[in-house]
């Protein structure tokens, strides 16, 4: 007979950074601002799509970004240069942010005078679905290159997006990447998954994506 305790553990070790994500978002409810969560790997084009996504609602969205990185400010000054307001949030080495440094950039970048924040999470396909930040929702980026068998390879990410869009499909011909079996393979960790095809490079598709953006915006603020 053991002499030791078996303690169920039945609360997430996750549940006080999802209170603080709960609160974050009523917050930002409040202000009328609309949180969005970006993730990808790194290389797969986040940086390209936000500068599409700011040039393409510039006028019908103020727009405010958020770029995470290890280190560098390389992102922040590309955004910067589009004329968006942006702020570069270093994570000390973490691969992901947590509703409690959302939270600290967000007021460090300001919600006055936004519609809409947008959060470039750390390049991982691992860390970052893990962490409720406080979004309205979550998007992911999956190019091409990377291969159709990454939903299989890392569920919780796909799990846990609203939207996946299929990235670099202009290089489509030269990769062994089947688009049909890919978005059989979202379809099966999400069946509600809204999956978008897209060049960020040549703006293909782009305009599908800004659409969902500008009217999920509007849905939040209306509610």
């Amino acid at each position: 007979m053991n002499g030791f305790k078996i303690l169920e553990v039945k609360q997430s070790v996750l549940a006080d950074n999802n209170n603080q994500a709960d609160e974050l978002r009523n917050l930002l409810k409040q202000r009328r601002v609309f949180l969005l969560n970006l993730m990808s790997s790194p290389g797969a084009g986040k940086t390209t799509l936000l500068s599409r996504t700011i040039e393409a609602l510039r006028g019908k969205l103020r727009l405010g970004v958020m770029e995470a990185d290890i280190d560098s400010d390389v992102d922040a000054c590309i955004i910067e240069s589009l004329g968006a307001r942006v702020i570069q949030l270093h994570t000390g080495g973490m691969c992901h942010l947590d509703a409690a440094m959302t939270r600290q950039g967000l007021f460090a970048l300001g919600t006055e005078d936004i519609d809409a924040a947008i959060l470039e999470n750390v390049g991982n396909l691992v860390c970052p679905a893990e962490f409720d930040t406080g979004a309205v929702k979550n998007v992911m980026i999956l190019s091409v290159p990377e291969g159709d068998d990454k939903p299989l390879k890392y569920p919780l990410m796909f799990s846990k997006c609203e939207v996946v869009l299929i990235n670099k499909t202009d290089v489509l011909p030269y990769f062994d990447f089947n688009l049909e079996k890919c978005i059989s393979n979202i379809l099966l960790r999400n069946p509600d998954t809204k999956i978008i095809p897209i060049c960020a490079k040549s703006g293909e598709g782009v305009d599908q994506w800004t659409d969902w953006l500008a009217g999920e915006v509007a849905a939040w603020q209306e509610r």
